[in-house]
């Protein structure tokens, strides 16, 4: 990229704020676009069932809710906002918050979903590697915090780049009905 050599024209500022630090070498990239999901914006109501969304889509059909396959006692679904294509869900039926309070069955088939999932989604998409995780509670970033959900985010070499931070813009090669297709073919 052509540049004024300092950054390919990022413009540096240390500027010292009154009361809030000193001046340092870092850069700062602000995502004032995060915000609404910080302050817990289109996120339900309560912790009971009534407001769950992984609730209302286990009783859908899979079409509708992007549900990929469905076991005895977890699903794997598409998030609606996926970090990546082909970023899933594996969601016990039951409406539980905290993975210890999983039964032996439901923790054994979320382990067996994620395999899988891990599995169709090398074979459709060549995924290079994840991330798998389960964010527990609000404070450590659940959206949904009163429903587990483990997620199954596939990645490759270069897919994290500046289109969402600063475009503004997540580039995804199909629509997510076409990729729970693609996935639940494979499953």
């Amino acid at each position: 990229m052509a540049g004024d050599g300092e950054g390919a024209g990022l413009r540096r500022e240390y500027v010292e704020q009154d009361g809030v630090g000193v001046a340092d070498q870092l850069q700062r990239l602000w995502t004032p676009h995060r915000l609404a999901y910080i302050k817990g914006e289109n996120k339900p109501e309560g912790d009971d069932e009534s407001g769950c969304p992984f609730c209302r889509l286990a009783r859908l059909d899979d079409e509708t809710a992007l549900i990929v396959a469905r076991g005895e006692s977890v699903f794997a679904v598409l998030n609606l906002y996926p970090y990546n294509p082909g970023h899933l869900m594996v969601v016990p039926y039951r409406h539980v918050a905290d993975y210890p309070d999983l039964t032996a069955e439901e923790t054994v088939e979320v382990a067996e979903f994620t395999q899988r999932a891990m599995r169709v989604i090398r074979r459709v998409s060549a995924a290079h590697g994840f991330n798998i995780g389960l964010n527990q509670g609000v404070a450590a970033g659940a959206g949904i915090a009163a429903h587990l959900h483990q997620h199954v985010v596939p990645r490759w070499g270069g897919d994290s780049n500046f289109m969402p931070v600063i475009g503004h813009t997540k580039v995804l090669p199909q629509l997510l009905g076409q990729t729970r297709q693609l996935l639940a073919d494979a499953w």
